[in-house]
């Protein structure tokens, strides 16, 4: 199969029917053998109903029925278990993104073997303060801490080699940095196309200004993580013991001073009155703490870390 396209929604009833004629259009005129995964991610109008009847005349769609809402990640997540395409291809189901793109998409990854091939909205049809200006930040944020050089991180119009997703784990809000994460497991092709963007013509969006929060969030965690995630003692470790040795040496130097006071008959004088008494204690209290979560960061990354968290309903 030439294609599985990926396709998470919430509450998208009035534009799922347009948006499967127009891929179903694009692929069969570039004669591209393909399977839909829509991705029902608790939405509470009839996404489902219109899905299951598109479904009846329709064999390549398929479709996965969260109990609730769990967000963006779970979804791709789900899908990217059961997509048997070379090329997958990621797309939002608000009509923002065009199917037209597709053809290209595929092209890039197959015939110019690049691992991902992103979405970039050079000309966005979005408000400006609430963001587009947020994303230009944030965006920029994430090429600096992370290396990789891509102008939208959010574009949801994403191709991806099979072997790619089938790699990564997706978790938690890390679909935004699916790309990161590629770089990060050796998948080092990558790059962006310039794709079309228009206004949302149907419904309302379901992402306001606080995920620029949780994306610097997650960019921080990422850039840990990337970095520290597979020996997590080297920073905690590292950290902790230099803490205690710091500790250590300044209750070292306050007892040899007391003994030096004594020794020339000087009494009276009470190491507690010394502020570098209780700041060598809580030093090599803190670098004891932290020398143990290093310990158990160590345990912990050695059992089989599981991200499945969400409840499927269905699947079709």
């Amino acid at each position: 199969m030439n294609l599985s396209i990926v396709i998470p929604l919430l509450n998208e009833e009035d534009s799922l029917e347009e948006l499967f004629s127009r891929i179903d259009k694009v692929c069969t005129t570039n004669d591209l053998s393909y399977e839909i995964w829509f991705v029902d991610d608790g939405s509470t109008d009839l996404s489902w109903s219109i899905i299951e009847n598109m479904k009846v005349q329709h064999p390549q769609i398929h479709a996965i029925k969260f109990s609730r809402n769990y967000g963006k990640s779970q979804a791709l997540h789900a899908a990217f278990e059961r997509t048997n395409g070379d090329v997958v291809i990621t797309m939002d189901a608000d009509l923002q993104d065009f199917p037209e793109e597709i053809p290209e998409l595929y092209n890039m990854v197959i015939h110019d073997n690049y691992d991902i091939v992103s979405g970039w909205k050079k000309k966005r049809f979005d408000n400006v303060m609430t963001k587009n200006i947020p994303s230009k930040l944030f965006n920029a944020a994430a090429r600096k801490v992370s290396g990789v050089y891509l102008h939208d991180f959010n574009c949801g119009l994403k191709a991806y080699k099979r072997q790619v997703v089938k790699s990564v784990d997706v978790y938690g809000d890390m679909h935004r940095y699916i790309p990161v994460l590629a770089a990060n497991a050796g998948f080092r092709r990558i790059t962006e196309k310039e794709v079309q963007h228009q206004a949302r013509p149907y419904g309302t969006s379901k992402f306001g200004t606080e995920r620029f929060v949780r994306g610097f969030l997650d960019l921080i965690t990422l850039w840990f993580v990337s970095r520290f995630g597979g020996r997590p003692m080297h920073f905690f470790g590292a950290v902790g013991t230099l803490m205690f040795i710091v500790g250590f040496l300044s209750a070292l130097w306050l007892g040899i001073s007391k003994l030096i006071d004594v020794a020339r008959g000087i009494y009276g004088h009470l190491i507690t009155n010394n502020p570098w008494f209780f700041i060598a204690l809580t030093m090599m209290i803190l670098g004891s703490l932290l020398f143990v979560a290093g310990f158990l960061g160590e345990m912990i990354i050695r059992t089989n870390r599981e991200h499945k968290n969400y409840n499927i309903d269905e699947v079709i």
